[in-house]
């Protein structure tokens, strides 16, 4: 009988108490126990007072509020966020706002519960504008198709070329697009516009500036590789004539290693083509030239003098290994590395400059390698 009523008063108070914590639960929880999003912001440890009423695409932010512990999903506009378990508590939630743009904007957070109650707040994904980073090559004929590099390239797109002509898509990925060069295109920015916003170039399309090595006309001590008839099997032409440098070179062997330049004075034009500006403060500046390798570059060294008051044949290198695969690319060379290079800083200097191209260096190579448009221009353009 004892065992009995001792069984019945533990069952009695194991009762009472699961009743007092159940009122407790019920009654002391914040807000009644309904969820409920007090501010969003950022997640940095340094920042925690940065509220957020958006954010951008991929971004990592900090849900804060009461009884959010049961979020089973997040939803911006119409997309889904990617919720991890350990990341969830009844006060804060991190999560990532997806990277897909949505079909539909709301400007809405949505946060459904397992219990299926359901939370809005408002909130907006700021989408990004496109970002143009750069060409394949900077030189593209009328209809061919020009390479253009970025990221957000969401359609509905369009590319517009300096001349106010627009370009034909042929293909569009997130990061890359595929455009066919229209009649009218001239020298100067692109500008890539979809429906978040549009984007100039900070690089020229057909960049004609401060080109001191062309070929347009020839200029210098060197026009062996000089090519004005195309044979079968040439590069087309991107800019007019170029320089096709063709020889089994051999290591560090002085045989007719000279592509193109001279001394100013052979030069009278290209020498006086790279700005002051740029020998000042060449950290504001590029080096650039197309390439295009029928055979690929794999030993050896290119080595290119420019801005000088005289030739230097060790620096500045351009080394191995590079294969444009039979294509016209453009290479981007920070010009401050050029200059950094030389032995004496150069100066500035209104006869011109000292301009060379040289092959030169060790390992043998079988050299099929053409060039064009070398030119000094600026980072940014006004």
């Amino acid at each position: 009988m004892k065992t009995i009523t001792k069984t019945l008063l533990l069952f009695i108070a194991a009762f009472a108490v699961m009743g007092i914590y159940t009122s407790c639960t019920k009654d002391d929880l914040p807000n009644g126990g309904e969820p409920r999003v007090r501010y969003v912001r950022v997640t940095s440890p340094d920042s925690k007072d940065s509220l957020l009423i958006g954010a951008g695409q991929g971004q990592l932010i900090a849900i804060m509020g009461e009884n959010l512990g049961g979020a089973v999903e997040i939803w911006f506009n119409d997309q889904k966020a990617v919720l991890t378990p350990t990341y969830i508590t009844d006060k804060s939630i991190l999560v990532s706002v997806p990277s897909r743009i949505p079909t539909e904007v709301t400007n809405n957070l949505k946060m459904v519960f397992a219990n299926g109650f359901v939370l809005n707040h408002k909130f907006e994904v700021q989408i990004s504008e496109p970002q143009v980073n750069g060409m394949l090559s900077e030189y593209v004929n009328e209809g061919d198709i020009a390479i253009i590099r970025g990221n957000y390239f969401y359609e509905p797109l369009e590319v517009n070329f300096t001349g106010g002509v627009k370009g034909e898509l042929v293909k569009v990925e997130d990061q890359l697009i595929q455009v066919r060069v229209p009649a009218g295109a001239q020298p100067g920015p692109i500008t890539v516009k979809t429906n978040f916003g549009e984007t100039e170039s900070e690089f020229w399309f057909r960049d004609n500036r401060n080109i001191f090595i062309g070929g347009d006309p020839h200029e210098g001590w060197w026009a062996t590789y000089h090519v004005t008839n195309l044979e079968p099997g040439a590069p087309p032409r991107i800019n007019g004539n170029y320089y096709r440098f063709t020889k089994l070179v051999k290591s560090w062997v002085w045989e007719a290693p000279e592509v193109a330049g001279g001394a100013a004075s052979s030069m009278p034009s290209y020498s006086k083509n790279i700005p002051d500006e740029a020998i000042l403060k060449p950290e504001n500046y590029y080096l650039k030239f197309e390439v295009n390798t029928l055979k690929p570059y794999t030993s050896n060294r290119i080595v290119i003098n420019a801005g000088l008051s005289a030739e230097d044949n060790n620096n500045y290198a351009w080394n191995p290994p590079y294969d444009s695969k039979g294509q016209w690319n453009t290479v981007i060379i920070p010009f401050e590395d050029i200059i950094k290079s030389y032995t004496t800083r150069p100066a500035p200097n209104p006869d011109g400059y000292w301009s060379r191209i040289l092959i030169f260096g060790a390992g043998e190579l079988d050299a099929d390698i053409a060039f064009d448009n070398f030119r000094v221009v600026p980072k940014v353009h006004n």
